[in-house]
């Protein structure tokens, strides 16, 4: 074996070097004790996490510059300038993660596993590089289950709490059943291919047969639990709720969005020349049943974790529209909203999460008359709301709109009506995300969360959310430099 293939891992390698520094730092560095108790905890290990993972997010984006299309393991691994790119993307996203989560991380409950949460949280995002890089269903199965399992673990870290803990028993089911579907399918893809390479698999002049749409059908399926897309989004509100915030950000954007990429790798890579006579009408189904039905559910919630999960959903249908233009402008529109998502909806998440560390307070009645007690947090998610909704000239406008575009360069007359019923569907996501505002800034009533002062990273998280919000919205240089990249191979 050649052990120089390995250098061609280079991302994947830099996140296993900070897995064990911090791994390390956890073993080896002085520990505190906590005032009134017996515990004792590992001091400064959200500080080091995040500096090393900013770190080495900096030197992602240098990778990528001068990366080149490289297959490894017999082909098994591959890795293009597109495909760092989409990493580093993912990687944005668990930067702002790890900052919002510092807060919480540092407080009582979690001083004997501060650590663990920063552990778990990279060995999930390693298996997520490995589904994106993989041209072989083996290692896109070792990635998956690399990404899910240690999420369970994430769901239940509440462990005093028993939403947390029926949280993660959802969630594990969930995953085993949608893996043993996904498995399943395989197995019949490799009945008919004979391969497990996704070039192979492309290659093999398969017949449009029933047992061939079987197949696609359940390998679609097993990734559509964990996109949550309808009708495989049952598990996700219950989840999010139970969930830690953080646990629940990082669930609902870096695990959805690099879902969505390996989605699209696969659509591209194995089904792409099946896919007009054997699955289109199929994923016509999904994206409106997962849109609209995301809407309208989001209409009801008043917990905003709940109300943010079935908005989730809903988003999740908008990302797919990438997926079925199949196309270099749709694969840019794809990475562009992605990006765009990993703002607005942490910024979001990092108004709740605030609020809840320092309240508790996670329903939406609470927002009530917010502006008055807290006007910046009140400010940050307006801003998230009007992105999510679409609203311009916030970054959500821009990215709805090119993903749009992507889709409708397909040119068909069913793409046209799809991109309609998704635009009908905006409008009615425009009622419940302002819904939030309203509360916010309408609502006579006094507001339940006192005035309070956030901590110096929840401060920094919105800062940064914030202001991906307002400059991807008015920069174009993002999507044209993302465009330009997409032309060489994925």
């Amino acid at each position: 074996m050649d052990y120089s293939q390995f250098l061609a891992m280079k991302q994947e390698i830099g996140l296993l070097v900070v897995f064990l520094l911090v791994f390390l730092y956890d073993l080896f560095a002085p520990r505190y004790a906590v005032a009134g108790t017996d515990k004792k905890a590992v001091k400064g290990i959200s500080t080091v996490a995040v500096v090393l993972f900013a770190i080495f997010t900096a030197y992602g984006f240098c990778c990528s510059v001068t990366d080149n299309v490289q297959s490894v393991f017999g082909k098994m691994y591959s890795t293009t300038p597109v495909v760092a790119t989409i990493k580093n993307i993912l990687n944005i996203g668990v930067l702002i993660v790890l900052i919002q989560s510092m807060k919480w991380n540092a407080s009582e409950p979690q001083t004997m596993r501060r650590a663990e949460f920063y552990e778990l949280l990279f060995i999930t995002l390693f298996g997520m590089y490995l589904m994106i890089s993989a041209r072989h269903f083996l290692l896109f199965v070792i990635g998956l289950e690399s990404a899910s399992l240690p999420l369970a673990a994430m769901v239940a870290f509440d462990k005093n709490k028993y939403e947390s803990h029926e949280a993660a028993v959802k969630y594990i089911l969930t995953a085993v059943f949608s893996s043993a579907i996904f498995m399943l399918g395989l197995s019949f893809v490799y009945g008919l291919a004979g391969s497990l390479y996704f070039d192979e698999i492309a290659a093999a002049a398969l017949e449009d047969s029933g047992l061939l749409i079987v197949a696609m059908a359940f390998v679609m399926a097993g990734i559509g639990f964990k996109l949550s897309l309808v009708p495989f989004h049952l598990w996700t509100a219950d989840v999010y709720q139970g969930a830690p915030t953080s646990v629940t950000s990082y669930l609902s954007v870096i695990s959805k969005g690099a879902t969505a990429f390996a989605f699209m790798v696969v659509m591209v890579q194995v089904f792409g020349q099946f896919y007009s006579a054997a699955w289109e009408w199929m994923l016509y189904a999904l994206i409106i049943a997962t849109i609209t039905v995301g809407n309208l559910f989001a209409i009801r919630q008043r917990n905003m974790k709940r109300f943010l999960a079935f908005s989730s959903v809903s988003q999740a249908g908008y990302i797919m529209l990438g997926v079925i233009g199949a196309n270099e402008m749709s694969l840019a529109a794809m990475m562009f909203y992605i990006l765009v998502y990993i703002f607005s909806n942490l910024a979001a998440f990092g108004v709740i999460q605030a609020i809840e560390n320092k309240t508790g307070l996670v329903g939406m009645d609470s927002y009530r008359g917010l502006h008055k007690t807290n006007p910046r947090l009140a400010f940050a998610m307006m801003l998230a709301m009007f992105s999510l909704a679409g609203i311009p000239p916030f970054a959500g406008f821009f990215s709805k709109f090119f993903i749009f575009t992507g889709a409708l360069n397909q040119g068909s007359v069913a793409m046209y009506v799809l991109v309609l019923i998704a635009l009908i569907n905006t409008i009615i996501s425009l009622y419940y995300y302002l819904l939030v505002v309203k509360a916010m800034y309408i609502s006579p009533e006094e507001s339940e969360i006192p005035t309070f002062k956030s901590a110096c990273s929840e401060r920094l998280a919105l800062v940064i959310t914030v202001g991906g919000i307002i400059l991807l919205g008015i920069v174009s240089v993002a999507y044209n430099s993302i465009l330009t990249m997409t032309s060489t191979p994925l």
